[in-house]
C-alpha cells in the first residue's frame, strides 16, 4: 500500500523509491524528458526535463553519465501525449493505412487523428534509435538491459484511464543481448514488477514496502510465470473515478465504485478530434452499441469478460449464470488484493476538475 489513493497525492515517507535503492548499490541514476514525479523525492543524481517531445535530452543524459559506473536511466517522453501537431516527422502516416478499433467510429476525421498519433510514435522510435546508436558507440549496447514500454493505453476514448485491455495491455519490449533471447512470452507482467526486477539484477536491497514480483525468471525462461494475475486501478485522473480490476490469462473482472458516472476519457482525449466526432454522432444517434461506452451513465457495478474469446471486452458476463463460479473467483481475488494492499475508497473523492463534454478546466 502506498497510502496515495489518487493521482498527484504525496507518498508516505516510508514508501521506498527504487531509484534510491539503485543508488545505494552503486548506480548512477538519471531521468530525462517528461518529468512527472514531483519536487521532493526524486532520488535521481541528475534530472534533464523539458523539450517538446520529451526526448531531446535523452542523448545528453546518456552522454553525460559518469564513466566506469553502472547506470540507470529513466527516459520518458511526451510523445504520444496530446495535443498532436501535423508534420512532426518527414514522412507522415497516411490516414487510409491506420487501424481503427471497433469501439471507435471509422470516420475520416478519426483516421486523421490516428495518423497523427502514429506520427508521434514514429518520432519517439527515432529517438530510441539514437539512444541505441549511442549505447553502441559507448560500447555498452550489449551490456545494457533496455525496456521499452508505456504506462497506459493510447489517449483515445475507451483506452487511456480505462481498465479494458485497450487501457492496460500495453507494449513491453525487452532487449539484453546474450542475456535475453529473442521471442515472446505470454507471462503476466505489471509495471510494479519493474522495481523488484531491477533491484534483483543490480544486487540492491529489496525493501519490504516494495510491491510487485521480479520477472527475472521470465527473462531467463519465457515459459516461466511469476504471477497468476495482475491488478489494475483507475483513480482520479481529471474526473472523479474509482475502479479496480483483476486480469488473468482468461478473464478480466472490473468493479466500478461509482457506476452512476459515465466512463469519460481523460480530458486530453475529450478535447480530441475523435471525441468531438463521437459527440456529434452521439447526438445524432449514429454510434453503434459498441461505441456508446463513454456516454453511458448507469454503468454496471461489475464487469466480467472472457479476454480469450472477447478481444475488445464487449460481452459482459457478470450477469450470466454460466459464469457464476468464475465471477466468484475473480471477486475473491480482488477482495484479497484490497485487503493485502489496504486499498480503500477515498472518504472525500476528488471531484471533476474538467468538463466531461468539452475537456475545459472547471
Amino acid at each position: 500500500s502506498t497510502g496515495a489513493p489518487e493521482l498527484h497525492m504525496p507518498l508516505p515517507h516510508d514508501q521506498v523509491l527504487f531509484a534510491g535503492e539503485l543508488q545505494k548499490a552503486g548506480y548512477y541514476t538519471a531521468i530525462a524528458g517528461k518529468y512527472h514525479i514531483g519536487p521532493k523525492r526524486a532520488e535521481f543524481d541528475s534530472i534533464y526535463s523539458g523539450g517538446s517531445s520529451g526526448c531531446e535530452n535523452w542523448m545528453r543524459a546518456l552522454e553525460n553519465r559518469p564513466e566506469n559506473k553502472p547506470f540507470f536511466l529513466w527516459m520518458a517522453s511526451f510523445d504520444p501525449h496530446r495535443a498532436y501537431e501535423a508534420n512532426t516527422i518527414s514522412e507522415p502516416h497516411n490516414p487510409e493505412d491506420v487501424f481503427v478499433p471497433p469501439f471507435l467510429p471509422d470516420k475520416d476525421s478519426i483516421r486523421k487523428d490516428f495518423a497523427l498519433y502514429y506520427d508521434e510514435i514514429s518520432r519517439l522510435d527515432s529517438y530510441l534509435g539514437k539512444v541505441m546508436t549511442e549505447l553502441k558507440k559507448q560500447g555498452e549496447d550489449k551490456n545494457t538491459l533496455v525496456i521499452y514500454m508505456t504506462d497506459n493505453g493510447r489517449p483515445f476514448p475507451r483506452c487511456k484511464t480505462r481498465l479494458y485491455d485497450s487501457g492496460i495491455k500495453t507494449p513491453f519490449i525487452v532487449r539484453w543481448p546474450g542475456k535475453v533471447k529473442k521471442g515472446r512470452t505470454d507471462a503476466l507482467v505489471s509495471s510494479i514488477d519493474i522495481a523488484p526486477t531491477f533491484c534483483e539484477l543490480a544486487g540492491a536491497t529489496l525493501p519490504e514496502t516494495l510491491q510487485g514480483f521480479s520477472f527475472v525468471p521470465v527473462l531467463k525462461d519465457f515459459t516461466a510465470e511469476t504471477r497468476k494475475y495482475i491488478a489494475a486501478e483507475h483513480n482520479w485522473h481529471d474526473y472523479q473515478a474509482h475502479e479496480r480490476a483483476i486480469r488473468n490469462h482468461q478473464f478480466l473482472y472490473i468493479r466500478n465504485t461509482f457506476p452512476e458516472l459515465n466512463a469519460s476519457p481523460s480530458a486530453d482525449a475529450v478535447r480530441s478530434i475523435t471525441y468531438r466526432e463521437m459527440i456529434r454522432m452521439y447526438k445524432t444517434e449514429e454510434l453503434n452499441e459498441k461505441q456508446l461506452d463513454c456516454f453511458i451513465k448507469s454503468r454496471p457495478a461489475e464487469e466480467l469478460y472472457n479476454v480469450v474469446n472477447d478481444t475488445y471486452q464487449f460481452n459482459n458476463l457478470a450477469q450470466n449464470p454460466k459464469y457464476e463460479e468464475e465471477l466468484k473467483e475473480m471477486r475473491k481475488l480482488l477482495d484479497n488484493w484490497i485487503i493485502e494492499f489496504e486499498d480503500e475508497v477515498p472518504v472525500t473523492p476528488t471531484p471533476d476538475k474538467f468538463d466531461r463534454w468539452t475537456g475545459k478546466r472547471l
